[in-house]
């Protein structure tokens, strides 16, 4: 049926002591380059804004001005352990999930003025 794989068989090479071995360095050295381009181009990245949003996260207080993932703006009012109420315009809040809060549109003033006091006490 396929006439040309007797003749493949007969073209390899006999086994003249040939070992795997250079073939095996040779396809080991590519796939390790490509996992360090994976790792410096995607992984690293990656775990360096998880732990930027992870900090953010805990670093909230009232007062800030944030996001949340499905778009909403609002105001800290109250900070708990795994939740964050928030008030999305006078007198309406609600309560989101801590980690539902992608970013930090503006921090709380008094929090800024007690970093630079922080800060100014530290230098004298």
């Amino acid at each position: 049926m396929f006439p040309w794989i007797e003749t493949a068989y007969a073209m390899g090479g006999g086994g003249g002591g040939v070992t795997g071995g250079g073939i095996m360095n040779s396809m080991l050295f590519p796939m390790i380059m490509i996992f360090g381009i994976f790792y410096f181009l995607l992984i690293r990245p990656q775990q360096k804004r998880a732990k930027a949003q992870r900090e953010m996260n805990a670093s909230l207080s009232k007062g800030d001005e944030v996001v949340t993932d499905g778009g909403i703006y609002g105001t800290v009012q109250k900070v708990g352990e795994n939740h964050v109420t928030l008030e999305i315009a006078p007198k309406v809040s609600i309560r989101v999930v801590r980690s539902r809060i992608t970013e930090l549109v503006k921090e709380n003033k008094s929090k800024n003025e007690k970093k630079g006091a922080k800060a100014k006490e530290v230098e004298e």
